[in-house]
C-alpha cells in the first residue's frame, strides 16, 4: 500500500518499476477481443462546460462514441446547458462519485475536464473502476498525485490513459521523432519556452493578505464537490469559471497550462526525466495565494544516455521575453490552439513557443502541434535536402484514445509518458510559490535543500472524506 506517510521512502523503488516496460503494458491489444475494433466506445464526461464542451465536441466529431452519462457540479448553468442539450438521453449527475456508483457498469471510458485540483480524484476513481481515462492537462496538481496516477495505471494494466495535450498527436510529435531518429535534432543543450500572453489574474492586487471574501453560492452549484480534496474555501467568483487556474490551492498557473503544449515533445524525445535543480530567476507580483504576474524559471537536467545536460528556461509574463537569436524571423500563432473561456489568445510580442539550441543547430517552434523550423533561414535552405520525410498522423488525439480503447493503436500521451513532465511542472510551481531555488535528488525523490518544499511534494493533506483517494 502506498500512502502519503511512506511516499518519500518508497518513491525511488516504485519509479524504477514504472520505467520498465510500462509502454507495452498499456497497449490495448490484449483486450481487443473484448471490445472489438469497430465498436463505439460508451463514454461518460466529467466537466461539461467551457473547455469541457470543446473536448466533447471534438470527441463527437470522431463518430466513435456513445455518450452514457454527463457529470458537472454546475448542471444547468449557462456554460453546461449546450452539452446537456446535445445528449438529452444521457444520465446526469453533479457528483462524479455517484455517477460511478450508479452508472459505472454502463460506460467503458471517462473524459475528465475539471479544474486542475479535481482531475486527480476523478481519474483515480475511474482507474479503480477499470475505466479508460482521458484527462485534460494538467493530469495532477502535485508531484505525489502524478506519481500515484502513474502507479495506478500500472496497477490496472487493462486501463487506457491519455492526457489532453492534443499536439502530441499532431505534426510536431511526428516531426520531432523523425528528426531525432535522423540525427537532425541531437546534442541539445538548452531550450527556452515562453508564454507571454495576458492571463486574467494579472490585474489582481499582489499585496493580497487573505483569501477573497465569502459570496453566495450561485444557483445549484455543488460547491463542496467542486472543492474535492482541496482545503475548504468559502465560495467566491474569483475561484470559479476558469479563475481557479491562478490560485496555488487549485491550479498550476501558466506553467502547466501552456508548458504541457510547448515542452511535451522536448521532454519525451530527449528523455529528460526529472531535473536536479529548479531555480526561480525572476518573479514579479509574488504572494502566498496566486501565481505571479511574471516569472522566469530555470530547470536543469543531467546527462542521459550519452546526451548532454539540458537547461530549460521558462518565461511567462507580458514583458518577460526570452533572448531571441539572430535570424529568428516572425513568431507565428499556431492555428490549432483552441480558444477558451478566457477569450482567444491575443497576439503577444512573442507568441507561445520554444527555441531549441543544439551544438550545431537552432530550432524555433510554437505551441501545440506546430512544427519546428531551423533558423536562420539560410541554414534551413542549406539543410532542406537532408531533412527526412515526416509521416502524417494516423489519428488526432481524441481518435487515438478511442482507437486504443478498441485495441487498434497505442496512446501517445499516457500517464507514464506525461506523468514525469507533470512532476517537472509541479517542482516549478513550488519554486514560484516559495520564491526560491530547489535542489532535487531524482534517486531518493526528495528536495535536499528545503524541508518545507520537500513536504510540499505531497501537498496539503486532503479534506476529511477524501483520504481514500490517496491510498493505492
Amino acid at each position: 500500500m502506498v500512502t502519503r506517510r511512506n511516499f518519500l521512502k518508497t518513491m525511488a523503488v516504485t519509479s524504477a518499476g514504472l520505467a520498465v516496460g510500462a509502454r507495452d503494458v498499456l497497449n490495448a491489444k490484449s483486450y481487443k477481443q473484448v471490445i472489438g475494433a469497430g465498436k463505439k466506445v460508451n463514454i461518460a464526461y466529467v466537466g461539461i462546460g467551457n473547455r469541457g464542451l470543446q473536448v466533447i465536441e471534438d470527441f463527437e466529431k470522431t463518430g466513435m462514441i456513445n455518450v452514457v452519462a454527463l457529470c458537472d457540479v454546475d448542471l444547468g448553468a449557462n456554460h453546461t446547458r449546450k452539452a446537456m442539450g446535445m445528449y438529452p438521453k444521457a444520465k446526469q449527475y453533479r457528483d462524479f462519485r455517484q455517477m460511478f456508483d450508479k452508472a459505472g457498469k454502463e460506460f467503458e471510458a471517462v473524459v475528465v475536464c475539471t479544474p486542475d485540483h479535481s482531475n486527480f480524484p476523478v481519474c483515480m476513481m475511474a482507474m479503480a473502476y477499470g475505466k479508460h481515462v482521458y484527462v485534460e492537462k494538467p493530469m495532477a496538481r502535485t508531484f505525489y498525485e502524478a506519481e500515484l496516477m502513474m502507479q495506478a495505471a500500472k496497477k490496472y494494466p487493462q486501463v487506457v490513459t491519455q492526457v489532453g495535450n492534443q499536439g502530441h498527436s499532431e505534426a510536431n510529435y511526428f516531426q520531432f521523432k523523425a528528426w531525432m531518429e535522423a540525427g537532425i535534432i541531437k546534442d541539445v543543450t538548452a531550450v527556452t519556452a515562453h508564454m507571454n500572453s495576458a492571463r486574467r489574474w494579472h490585474k489582481w492586487d499582489a499585496n493580497i493578505y487573505k483569501y477573497p471574501e465569502k459570496q453566495s453560492i450561485p444557483g445549484d452549484l455543488d460547491w463542496m464537490t467542486w472543492l474535492c480534496a482541496a482545503p475548504y474555501h468559502e465560495y467566491n467568483e474569483k475561484y470559479h469559471q476558469g479563475e481557479w487556474r491562478c490560485w496555488y490551492d487549485f491550479g498550476m498557473g501558466a506553467l502547466d497550462d501552456w508548458g504541457a503544449h510547448i515542452l511535451d515533445t522536448v521532454h519525451e524525445f530527449l528523455e529528460l526525466g526529472l531535473p536536479y535543480e529548479v531555480t526561480l530567476l525572476k518573479e514579479e507580483g509574488h504572494n502566498d495565494y496566486f501565481f505571479p504576474y511574471t516569472s522566469t524559471i530555470l530547470f536543469r537536467f543531467p546527462q542521459r544516455k550519452g546526451m548532454p545536460p539540458v537547461d530549460i528556461t521558462w518565461y511567462d509574463g507580458l514583458d518577460n521575453l526570452p533572448p531571441i537569436p539572430a535570424g529568428y524571423g516572425v513568431s507565428g500563432l499556431d492555428p490549432t490552439i483552441p480558444s477558451t473561456n478566457q477569450g482567444d489568445t491575443p497576439q503577444a510580442k512573442l507568441n507561445p513557443g520554444k527555441i531549441i539550441y543544439s551544438k550545431d543547430l537552432i530550432f524555433k517552434g510554437g505551441s501545440h502541434g506546430s512544427t519546428l523550423s531551423i533558423i536562420p533561414e539560410e541554414k534551413a535552405c542549406e539543410m532542406a535536402s537532408r531533412l527526412p520525410e515526416v509521416p502524417p498522423s494516423p489519428s488526432n488525439h481524441f481518435e487515438n484514445f478511442l482507437l486504443v480503447c478498441n485495441g487498434v493503436e497505442k496512446t501517445r500521451s499516457p500517464f507514464e509518458i506525461h506523468g514525469p513532465l507533470s512532476q517537472v511542472f509541479s517542482l516549478g510551481v513550488m519554486a514560484q510559490r516559495l520564491n526560491t531555488q530547489l535542489f532535487f535528488d531524482s534517486r531518493t525523490r526528495q528536495i535536499t535543500n528545503n524541508e518545507f518544499a520537500n513536504a510540499l511534494l505531497t501537498g496539503i493533506p486532503p479534506r476529511k472524506g477524501w483520504e481514500d483517494f490517496y491510498t493505492l
